[in-house]
C-alpha cells in the first residue's frame, strides 16, 4: 500500500490534469541534493521493478541466435539478431542510433557482450542502454517478461531526472505503488537516503505537476 501522501499527490494531479486524446505518461521528476555527481559513486543508476508495470509494452531488442533467439522472439522481443549482425550495426551509425532510441532494452547472450562493447558501445553506453548479459543460468523469456515491469532510474552528472512510473489511464492506487517503489529505489542508491533528494514531483506528459517529497 502506497504512502497516503503519493496518493493524494497522484489525485490532485488527475483531477488537475484535462482529458488528452491520448494516454499521456506519467513521471516523476527527481531533484537531488548534497552530492557530488561529478563522481561516478555519487550517481543514481539502477533498474527498479514497478509493481504494476508501465501501463504499456517496452521494446525488448536481444543478441542472440539459435533456440535462444527463437525464444526471446515467441517471448515478444521487438528485435533479435545474431553474433553476424553486429558487425553490420556498428558500420550504420544512423541505424545504430535509431535503434538505441527505439528499444527500451536490450538483452545479449554473454558471450557476445565483448564484441558488443567494442561495435555498439559508443552507441548504447552513454545512453545507458548496454545489454544486459544472458548467461546460461538465466531464461531469455523470464528476462523479457521482467523487462515490461522494470524501468531504468539514471542520473549521470545532473541532479535532476526523469522517470516514467505509468500511464494516466491506469488506476491511481497502482500508479501510487510505482511511484513509491521508485522513490524508495532511489532513495536506497543515495548515501544518505532521503536527505539526499532535494524534491520529487510527480508530472503528466502535457500537465502539471504535483510535489510528492
Amino acid at each position: 500500500m502506497a504512502d497516503q501522501s503519493t496518493i493524494d499527490a497522484i489525485n490532485k494531479l488527475l483531477e488537475e490534469s484535462p482529458n488528452r486524446n491520448f494516454a499521456e505518461s506519467v513521471d516523476l521528476a527527481i531533484n537531488l541534493k548534497n552530492l557530488d555527481l561529478s563522481k561516478p559513486h555519487n550517481r543514481v543508476d539502477k533498474e527498479i521493478s514497478l509493481p504494476h508495470g508501465l501501463g504499456k509494452s517496452r521494446n525488448v531488442c536481444v543478441f542472440a541466435k539459435g533456440e535462444v533467439g527463437l525464444k526471446a522472439k515467441d517471448a515478444g522481443a521487438k528485435y533479435v539478431f545474431s553474433d553476424e549482425d553486429i558487425d553490420d550495426l556498428a558500420s550504420d551509425k544512423k541505424r545504430a542510433k535509431s535503434l538505441a532510441k527505439e528499444c527500451d532494452l536490450f538483452i545479449a547472450e554473454a558471450q557476445y557482450m565483448p564484441t558488443i562493447g567494442k561495435a555498439l558501445g559508443t552507441v548504447l553506453g552513454p545512453r545507458g542502454k548496454m545489454p544486459t548479459p544472458l548467461t546460461p543460468n538465466k531464461d531469455v523469456s523470464e528476462l523479457i517478461k521482467s523487462a515490461q515491469n522494470t524501468v531504468h532510474v539514471r542520473s549521470k552528472d545532473n541532479p535532476s531526472f526523469h522517470v516514467s512510473v505509468g500511464q494516466k489511464n491506469e488506476d491511481p492506487d497502482k500508479l501510487a505503488d510505482n511511484i513509491d517503489a521508485v522513490i524508495s529505489g532511489v532513495e536506497n542508491s543515495l548515501e544518505k537516503g532521503r536527505q539526499n533528494l532535494r524534491s520529487v514531483y510527480v508530472t503528466t506528459t502535457m500537465g502539471s505537476s504535483v510535489k510528492v517529497v
